[in-house]
């Protein structure tokens, strides 16, 4: 069976960390979340595989490649065209990137899914495709209840009592929303679709393909699943599906590397002493990682492979990606370091390069700027960060 997944957008609200790592290779703890999806894929005979790709297309390709290694097929549609010897991405939509492919050559030729490439979703496909044949859809949308508090975040949609699809709702309020189910960002649909789809323009699924076809009284529908579904559209989410994952949370993310302590998992070759650090799990180290003595580390907190965490850095509940250095008595709490940004739990990031406070946090692979411990109180009392606390 066929399946295509979108991985062509430029992630700009998980940015930081998409300036450098296209959305559907974000790791949640090592192992970038495009994985789980062809793991999922796999697991209900999807084995052939389209990814459309734009931003830092170059990365995900090298990564999955042919798809050989995870047991299925992929191939790639690159959305975008050389400029002085760089490649620019110019992606055609979520929909125009269907067309494309159907263009190019006519792939989609039976019942075929659509996943958006970053999300950590736990469903059940096959129960899905057999709900949409026997309604004889040519689209269907795959939602899930949400508290209604929560609505304001999401894309609405309202059903009739068949599950035919009548109108969407664009991240209504509490008060106007019509519906607590809300769009995941996983379709179903037959060939016929792309028949509604322009060629060779930018065109969007949900904004412009769905009003279509409920325009044009087209079989589309909305079918609700109670499955376990980790959006990360913005830094906050992401930070949150590390948290959920260590926190035992997600099923089928299990923690990797090996226990040595209740709730702390370590990767290879990890240089502690135990008995001279403070750590409350749930904690994952990466491998080749350095902790000295005096530090703190309280989970759920992960830190990523070949970091320095000096005597008494504290890292609490916070997320730090490969080869950052904590500088000695850094306090960070509910917080994200990535590179040569530290970004809080609501997506606000310092820029601790622009802000001289990079002898606070830095590159492991590269000394640390010098200053006396004089010169970094008065930066600290100047910036009003006080080492990045909490």
């Amino acid at each position: 069976m066929k399946a295509m997944i979108l991985a062509a957008g430029k992630g700009t609200r998980v940015r930081p960390i998409t300036y450098t790592v296209p959305k559907p290779m974000i790791p949640i703890l090592q192992k970038p979340v495009m994985e789980f999806l062809l793991e999922l894929l796999k697991q209900h005979g999807f084995d052939e595989i389209m990814v459309n790709v734009s931003h830092l297309a170059n990365e995900i390709e090298n990564y999955f490649r042919d798809g050989q290694r995870f047991g299925v097929q992929i191939a790639y549609s690159f959305e975008g065209r050389i400029v002085d010897g760089e490649l620019v991405g110019e992606a055609l939509g979520s929909a125009g990137g269907m067309r494309r492919i159907q263009d190019f050559a006519p792939f989609f030729d039976d019942t075929f899914v659509v996943l958006c490439g970053d999300a950590l979703i736990d469903l059940n496909l096959s129960e899905a495709v057999r709900w949409h044949r026997e309604k004889g859809a040519i689209a269907t949308v795959v939602t899930k209840s949400v508290p209604m508090e929560e609505v304001p975040s999401y894309g609405v949609v309202v059903t009739d009592p068949s599950g035919r699809i009548q109108a969407f709702q664009e991240k209504p309020s509490v008060e106007e929303a019509l519906s607590n189910c809300i769009n995941t960002g996983i379709y179903i649909f037959e060939p016929e679709v792309l028949n509604y789809i322009p060629s060779g323009t930018e065109f969007d699924i949900g904004g412009q393909l769905f009003p279509k076809l409920v325009e044009t009284g087209a079989p589309f529908y909305a079918v609700p699943m109670e499955f376990e579904w980790v959006d990360i559209g913005k830094v906050p989410d992401y930070w949150r599906a590390i948290r959920s994952v260590l926190l035992g949370e997600v099923r089928n993310v299990a923690i990797p590397g090996h226990q040595v302590f209740p709730g702390v998992y370590t990767g290879l070759n990890v240089n502690v002493n135990w008995d001279k650090v403070d750590i409350k799990g749930p904690v994952y180290i990466g491998g080749m990682t350095k902790i000295e003595d005096g530090a703190r580390i309280i989970g759920p907190s992960m830190i990523g492979p070949s970091c320095y965490i000096c005597s008494g850095a504290t890292v609490d509940n916070s997320v730090i990606f490969e080869y950052s250095r904590l500088g000695p008595g850094v306090r960070l709490v509910d917080k994200l370091v990535f590179g040569r940004y530290c970004v809080d739990k609501t997506g606000a990031s310092i820029d601790v390069q622009a802000a001289a406070l990079d002898w606070l946090i830095t590159d492991t692979r590269q000394a640390p700027p010098e200053h006396s411990p004089a010169e970094r109180r008065a930066i600290a009392q100047l910036l009003g960060t006080d080492g990045v606390r909490g």
